[in-house]
């Protein structure tokens, strides 16, 4: 079935109606009709199967049959990413939707390309987080990530200054093994982190300034192997390997 999302401040299982884009996502590209059933979900767990009972001009309202929910994921992770030139954030927004990511955080690097002002920043979030609500109508994922409007990473960490671990991709000796870092942790607290923030870096890395500005916050510096990645494929790793060491 096709899934559809409404936002928490909308969300009644009584009351059951998309409006714009996904009433036209609806009513107009996939033509459903009356008695379709579609599943529609809030982001924040909830997931209600539905049958159409009017098509309206700007609506369609929707008849609540089994409602659910899923649990959010063990650990939750925000990337913290620096903005790639081109297209390539909304790849990293899709990828981390897929792979669990609960928050992702655009940063603003010194190396960064793209220069944004205020209202340019918050175009990009509403951009970037339509990207995540197409993603997440792909892949059933029920809980929807939050896209921050991108910020420096000096304001970055006055924002997210709560998680139980702070890493970084790091191109430095200095850099460890995530299953050891993994491991420290473990000893020392007697389990697994529950909040991680995950820095990845722009095209040729974070300079030495704002790594150090990033240790001097708590993040440990983590290496992602002998190869250097591009970007988009260093977010993807590290997300994936996070998860799969921690959810």
């Amino acid at each position: 079935m096709h899934r559809f999302y409404i936002s928490p401040d909308n969300w009644n299982p009584r009351e059951l109606t998309l409006h714009g884009g996904e009433a036209h996502h609806a009513r107009d590209v996939l033509r459903m009709k009356h008695g379709d059933r579609a599943v529609l979900f809030n982001g924040r767990g909830r997931e209600i199967t539905a049958e159409i009972v009017d098509l309206a001009k700007g609506e369609v309202r929707l008849r609540k049959l089994t409602e659910s929910e899923t649990p959010p994921l063990r650990c939750r992770i925000t990337l913290g990413q620096a903005i790639p030139k081109g297209k390539n954030m909304d790849l990293i927004v899709q990828k981390a939707v897929e792979i669990g990511a609960a928050e992702i955080a655009p940063v603003i690097s010194e190396r960064t390309i793209v220069d944004l002002d205020k209202e340019e920043a918050e175009q990009k979030r509403e951009k970037w987080q339509q990207v995540a609500i197409e993603a997440a109508k792909q892949c059933g994922q029920n809980w929807l990530p939050a896209v921050q409007t991108p910020r420096k990473l000096k304001d970055l960490f006055v924002q997210h200054s709560t998680h139980d671990l702070r890493l970084i991709g790091s191109l430095q000796p200095d850099a460890l093994h995530l299953k050891n870092i993994l491991a420290d942790y473990r000893e020392r607290n007697g389990d697994r982190p529950q909040t991680i923030l995950m820095m990845v870096g722009p095209e040729g890395d974070f300079t030495p300034a704002e790594l150090a500005l990033a240790k001097s916050h708590g993040c440990r510096p983590i290496t992602l192997g002998p190869i250097i990645l591009r970007v988009e494929t260093a977010a993807i790793y590290c997300l994936s390997v996070l998860s799969y060491e921690l959810m």
